[in-house]
């Protein structure tokens, strides 16, 4: 196979990869050949999606990890450092949350809840792998974003502003840390048929609103978000850094549309 498109001898990091888009990303990796270490705050979820890879020869090995929390975090990278002799070549930093609100009905705890697991923790494991990421000579950030971080989604306001802040920090990190060898990006997923969208999409008059203003006229697969991660991360898109690219069958480009009827 031509090394461009390989991940050989490459390791990586997936947060929250034991269901979802988490789960898909993974399975790309490890299909390009990756070592992947995986943590879920579901010790029932990490130990099946663990015994799946294990079936299909995959190298993946996983950690309980509750990532709101800065020991856990922090515990989980020395792990890492052990377990890849120092180095790391890709970080996905995919683990999300959201509680879909009007802007005046969110409390405090709505807040600090959504900031310390989607923005708090990427950032900081993004601080705690760079000597790893370094170390590889060929590292790779992979933000999983949201188009609620570049369009309004008419709520979950608190959400959006998590996933606009992730754009920024991969265009900060990729310039201050393009001379570490490192770079940076993010995907930006419309509604994907997770089970974090599941209870959403249940509404029918949203799921219908939703679906109108997609072009390709349907939701996104997890399959389709990991394989925009796993190209960012190979060596064939080693001149791709900054960038936020949104995966949305065309959500985020259509703008006002007016046919008139015959």
């Amino acid at each position: 196979m031509d090394k461009r498109w390989s991940l050989q001898s490459m390791t990586a990091l997936v947060t929250g990869g034991a269901s979802g888009i988490g789960y898909a990303i993974v399975d790309e990796l490890a299909s390009f050949g990756a070592r992947i270490h995986v943590c879920d705050i579901s010790e029932t979820l990490l130990t099946k999606s663990l015994s799946e890879w294990e079936k299909k020869g995959f190298q993946v090995s996983g950690t309980v990890c509750d990532v709101s929390s800065r020991p856990e975090r922090e515990k989980l990278m020395q792990t890492i450092s052990s377990l890849f002799d120092g180095k790391l070549n890709i970080l996905v930093n995919n683990v999300g949350v959201l509680r879909g609100k009007l802007t005046t009905e969110y409390v405090e705890e709505d807040f600090s809840f959504h900031m310390s697991i989607n923005l708090e923790a990427a950032f900081h494991f993004s601080q705690l792998s760079h000597p790893l990421l370094k170390a590889s000579g060929n590292g790779s950030i992979v933000f999983v974003s949201s188009v609620g971080g570049i369009v309004s989604l008419g709520g979950a306001s608190i959400y959006s502003l998590t996933k606009g802040a992730l754009n920024q920090l991969a265009k900060n990190l990729a310039c201050e840390w393009a001379k570490d060898g490192i770079r940076a990006n993010a995907v930006a997923p419309n509604a994907i048929t997770t089970p974090m969208c599941q209870s959403y999409l249940e509404d029918v008059r949203f799921k219908d609103a939703l679906l109108s203003r997609i072009p390709l006229g349907r939701l996104g697969e997890p399959n389709e978000v990991a394989s925009l991660v796993v190209f960012l991360c190979l060596p064939a898109a080693s001149y791709i850094t900054g960038q936020t690219i949104c995966v949305d069958g065309g959500f985020t480009v259509n703008g006002f549309s007016y046919q008139q009827q015959a």
